[in-house]
């Protein structure tokens, strides 16, 4: 049995459990992951002793653990593949990668930063278009073009397929967990690769969807606005265990904001075990 060492972020799991689903790809390969983003160490011999190498493309301020540096550990011999490092803000523009707060929202955070109520906050917030308040366009636009120069990193690639179904599919959870169908494309184009033939739609089904612990809920008007077959105002999506609408999840937030709380992950998990139950009444 040959290696297959994965140098990936979250995506790379269930990358994996994709590609040992095709069955000539289980009967040479075992794979080990190591996770990039914490900087996990490869293993002692891992690099030399692996015959296929998937990873991420790390640039030079990764020192060590960068892909060129990997790559040069590799035996000669070994086949090295870059995978793409899925991200997307095209259901969520208003998505910022703000310190200290999981899933913060632009136009919440300026809301709420204005000294509003919670009422006032959500009033706002869910009965105005985000358009009002920023460039939604210009927003999704320039995520994407950061995209397209990181695809050009990878050998895999995997925009033009998102591209074509992100109004009929939704392809992400949040704006780094893609869903297994946009993943499938990116295990199938490793497996063009290697000369191996497309996982078949049943090989496919039977691998479970990961990454779904939560699905990021979609402003109902961004959904409109931008044709998504699947978002409305009544769309329901899993939130750590809790079915809830966007304007349930958004109460969380502001609620969450508003206690002081910083760690809104816990909070929506709290939210969950209780059923969505609010404790504390801070609308007043």
């Amino acid at each position: 049995m040959e290696l297959c060492l994965v140098h990936a972020n979250c995506q790379g799991e269930p990358l994996i459990g994709l590609l040992m689903a095709h069955p000539d790809f289980h009967a040479r390969w075992r794979c080990l992951l190591v996770t990039n983003y914490t900087r996990e160490a490869v293993p002692e011999g891992a690099l030399a002793a692996c015959t296929l190498f998937l990873h991420q493309h790390l640039g030079p301020q990764w020192g060590e653990l960068s892909s060129h540096a990997l790559r040069a550990r590799l035996n000669p011999s070994a086949r090295a593949v870059a995978i793409p490092n899925m991200f997307f803000k095209g259901y969520w523009p208003l998505w910022t990668s703000a310190p200290d707060f999981d899933y913060s929202d632009m136009l919440l955070d300026a809301l709420l930063a204005r000294g509003l109520s919670a009422a006032e906050t959500l009033h706002l917030f869910l009965r105005t278009d985000p358009a009002r308040y920023f460039d939604l366009d210009s927003l999704a636009t320039a995520s994407l073009d950061h995209e397209r120069s990181k695809e050009m990193q990878s050998d895999v690639p995997y925009l033009d397929y998102l591209l074509a179904r992100q109004k009929e599919s939704q392809l992400f959870f949040t704006v780094n967990h893609p869903r297994k169908e946009l993943l499938a494309h990116a295990a199938n184009g490793v497996l063009s690769l290697l000369g191996l033939t497309p996982l078949t739609p049943e090989q496919i089904a039977n691998v479970p969807e990961e990454l779904d612990e939560i699905s990021l809920p979609i402003h109902p008007a961004i959904a409109a606005r931008r044709g998504l077959a699947f978002a409305g105002t009544d769309t329901r999506y899993r939130v750590y265990g809790q079915d809830m609408t966007f304007a349930e999840y958004a109460t969380h937030y502001v609620r969450c904001k508003l206690l002081g709380e910083k760690d809104f992950i816990g909070y929506l998990r709290l939210m969950a075990g209780q059923g969505g139950k609010i404790v504390a009444d801070v609308t007043k």
